[in-house]
């Protein structure tokens, strides 16, 4: 046993940048993180075209989960990768199991070569539970469980659940499932924010508390679930020229959310 959990560590913060951030996410709201979701994350409109070309909604919410957990270590852009995935299986809708489906994409994948093996396990090691779900139970944890999801799929997987790729997963399902029965449904407050490069460099210009610590914070404080402040703090970190078009074309605060740049 240690004494970590009764010392309360003091971390150092820029409270004069946390102020502004808090600020301008407060400003921004709940409301601007939907927005860009939905009109200018390229990635959403990749799941609607899968969606489309699938015509099936249980295959189409697992094929989401089960990229979302092979969303690391790209050999390209985010958003490249998830139209490549869209593209390759709308053409080529796994039969049956999909690690195999995956045994036979990732390599001659463009965006997504790195760790092929070890991808393919992950998602071996996940496939039981996959395919003892439902479209109900896909519904269930759609409307009224995703934080289940989020712990079934880290005891699936032997991961914490906290992982980055548990909680992105929980996000692309959050996309598939506003896809797949209309409705929107936010985002638990008690999920984490993926904990990735970028959110990792991110958090440093204002404290050097552990970034998931952080960003729950700024949550309560603002009101808004860290899923959706990810979707916020997306384009102003990811760099991609038609993400910021479109930003500036269809976020009326546009300004204010790449003012979050300059923090």
């Amino acid at each position: 046993m240690t004494l970590d959990r009764f010392i309360k560590v003091k971390y150092g913060e820029n409270t004069e940048k946390i102020s502004r951030l808090v600020e301008i996410l407060s400003e921004l709201g709940l409301e601007c993180a939907r927005l860009i979701e939905e009109r200018i994350d390229l990635q959403l409109d990749a799941l609607k075209n899968l969606r489309e070309n699938l015509d099936d909604n249980e295959l189409f919410m697992k094929l989401v989960i089960a990229n979302s957990l092979v969303s690391y270590q790209l050999s390209g852009k985010g958003e490249d990768w998830w139209w490549e995935f869209s593209k390759y299986f709308s053409d080529n809708p796994p039969a049956g199991s999909i690690s195999k489906a995956y045994s036979e994409f990732l390599p001659n994948s463009k965006t997504n070569r790195r760790l092929v093996v070890g991808k393919t396990r992950r998602l071996e090691r996940v496939e039981p539970f996959l395919n003892s779900l439902s479209l109900d139970d896909l519904m269930g944890y759609y409307f009224n469980g995703m934080e289940r999801l989020r712990d079934d799929l880290a005891g699936a997987l032997g991961s914490k659940r906290s992982a980055k790729t548990v909680v992105f997963a929980v996000k692309m399902f959050g996309y598939a499932g506003r896809i797949a029965f209309g409705t929107f449904v936010p985002y638990p407050m008690a999920i984490e924010i993926p904990d990735d490069v970028r959110i990792n460099a991110y958090t440093k210009r204002f404290t050097n508390e552990p970034p998931v610590n952080f960003w729950n914070r700024i949550a309560e404080k603002t009101g808004i679930p860290p899923l959706h402040i990810d979707s916020i703090l997306w384009p102003v970190l990811g760099g991609k020229g038609e993400v910021i078009e479109r930003l500036k074309k269809y976020c009326p605060k546009a300004n204010l959310v790449l003012g979050l740049r300059g923090l």
